[in-house]
Parts: C-alpha cells; sequence; structure tokens
C-alpha cells in the first residue's frame, strides 16, 4: 500500500475499482490547514480528465501496470495487431483503447504498450513522428502579413496544417500530443 507520497506524473492508481493515471501532481501547504496533494486524474478507459485533491499521507492503490515494447503490425476490423518484440506474441489490440494513436502508427513502428495483466490500458507513442505528406494543394504566399497554412494528408490518412511552402512527398516531424506541424525532415 503506497501512499499520495509516491505520487508521480504516469503512475496509475486503482480508485474505487477504476484505473486513473496521473497526469500532473502537487504538494500544497496552505497557510492554515494541512499539506494536500493535488492531481489531474486521466481514466485510463474512458479518457476522462479530473481534478482530485488527496489529504497527504493517504493510503491510496497504486495499479501494477507493466509497460512492454511492442511492433505495430497491421489492421484488422477488431483492432491493431502488435508483435511483442521479446516472445514475439502477437496481441490484437482494440481501436477503442488505441483511439488517436492510429493516426500517427506506420507498419513496423515501435511503441510502448501498457499492459494491465492481460489488458491493453493505452499506447505511449514517442512524442513525434516523421510522417510523409501524400496530398497537399501547392501553395502562394500572396498578400499576406502573416505566413500561411494549408491542410495536408499524412500517409496514415490524417489531415494536419503546415506552412504553404510544404509540398506532396515530402516528409515532416509531426507531434503526436498535439497533432501540429513541427518541422521538415532532410
Amino acid at each position: 500500500m503506497a501512499t499520495t507520497n509516491d505520487i508521480k506524473n504516469g503512475t496509475v492508481l486503482d480508485l474505487d475499482g477504476q484505473l486513473w493515471q496521473v497526469l500532473w501532481f502537487q504538494h500544497h501547504k496552505p497557510g492554515k490547514g494541512n499539506t494536500v496533494v493535488r492531481t489531474k486524474l486521466k481514466h485510463v478507459l474512458t479518457g476522462k480528465v479530473v481534478d482530485r485533491t488527496f489529504p497527504a499521507d493517504t493510503k491510496i492503490d497504486m495499479a501494477q501496470v507493466d509497460k512492454r515494447d511492442m511492433q505495430y503490425l497491421y489492421e484488422e476490423p477488431t483492432g491493431l495487431v502488435f508483435m511483442d518484440t521479446d516472445t514475439y506474441d502477437q496481441m490484437t489490440i482494440p481501436m477503442e483503447t488505441v483511439g488517436d494513436a492510429k493516426d500517427y502508427l506506420l507498419e513496423g513502428a515501435m511503441v510502448s504498450v501498457a499492459l494491465h495483466g492481460d489488458e491493453p490500458l493505452y499506447l505511449d507513442l514517442p512524442a513525434s513522428v516523421e510522417l510523409v505528406i501524400t496530398y497537399t494543394e501547392p501553395g502562394l504566399q500572396g498578400d499576406r502579413s502573416s505566413a500561411g497554412n494549408k491542410p495536408a494528408t499524412l500517409e496514415t490518412g490524417k489531415t494536419i496544417q503546415v506552412p504553404l511552402f510544404i509540398t506532396t512527398g515530402e516528409k515532416v516531424k509531426v507531434d503526436t500530443r498535439t497533432g501540429d506541424y513541427l518541422g521538415r525532415v532532410n
């Protein structure tokens, strides 16, 4: 049994039989009263984010989460198939669990999969990925006071906003957390 002093970003807590991932925490000592731990928690299955405050030294249950490096193989109607790079076991992860991560995955990509027992909880993608632009309109700078953006379709099918000078066939770096264009890749 752990206490609130053991909380760290990324820790998964078992609160009332549900799994919550700690996105942010802060130990807070108000002018009067006892120390508290403020947290921002994300429900592992639904993605709902809530703020929760615990009194200091409160006992909490930490969920046993195992992170494994897995390689994305292919898509099935029920989900995406991943292979454990250590044991070569294959696992189909449902689309609900994969979520928006599918927009940044190419066949052969390596990701970290968080498992609770044998149940996949979520995918940890790298902060950025390099993808090729499959289609974008030619951009004309024209008469503007600031640089403009235009839509571009990535090789995974996701559409992002890129600067006007980007052309079809270029490789770009994309932030997997926000979906923002980060720059060209040479």
